[in-house]
């Protein structure tokens, strides 16, 4: 099958595109609303980018009714976040944290989730969560026809559960996956879980 995307509409666009980029990993971010509650919301157009600086990519798109999300406004705003990354354990609170909600209306206090403030950072991290980045935000990017935000987070620190890192004999930091077990993101309501594990030395 030969697919024209000049043929489909934007939401045909956007079924296609999610069900053939996978697995994605998935953006948890938190952010700080106006009044000081904190809102939580999954993207999964999201990456690495740049390591120096280090910076993650995130594209946020807009509302139905074409205003920003929470997430971004709230960035415009405060230029601090936190980025997790989900464990497949948590694709329930994850889940959940995608519903609409009204403005100041925090998903930490729907969904039940407890977080853990860092000497230094404003905004706490979900103490769930085996990964989380401190971020900055670097630059935002308005992309497309309708204005989505392309949001760059320079990371300040990164927070690991100690279960999750080893040493090995040569004393490098080695990040076990499989402690971390993300959770992928693929089309329509489907999610993946780690699987097998796959090592291919690259070549010279």
């Amino acid at each position: 099958m030969q697919i024209e995307l000049n043929q489909l509409s934007t939401s045909e666009t956007y079924f296609t595109l999610t069900q053939t980029v996978l697995p994605r990993p998935v953006a948890w971010v938190l952010t700080e609303n106006e009044d000081c509650s904190h809102n939580l919301a999954p993207f999964s157009y999201f990456n690495a980018v740049c390591s120096d600086p280090p910076l993650l990519m995130v594209s946020i798109g807009k509302q139905k009714d074409g205003r920003d999300k929470d997430t971004i406004r709230n960035i415009k705003t405060r230029s601090q976040f936190v980025i997790h990354i989900a464990s497949c354990d948590q694709l329930n609170e994850l889940n959940q944290s995608a519903a609409t909600l009204p403005p100041c209306v925090s998903e930490l206090d729907k969904i039940g989730l407890k977080t853990a403030l860092v000497d230094g950072f404003p905004v706490p991290r979900i103490t769930e969560c085996k990964v989380a980045f401190f971020c900055d935000r670097y630059e935002i990017q308005t992309i497309g026809n309708k204005g989505d935000s392309l949001l760059f987070a320079e990371v300040r620190e990164i927070y690991i559960d100690d279960e999750c890192v080893e040493i090995d004999e040569k004393g490098r930091m080695i990040i076990d996956a499989n402690a971390i077990q993300p959770l992928a993101r693929l089309g329509a309501g489907e999610y993946a879980d780690f699987g097998t594990t796959m090592t291919a030395k690259r070549p010279a």
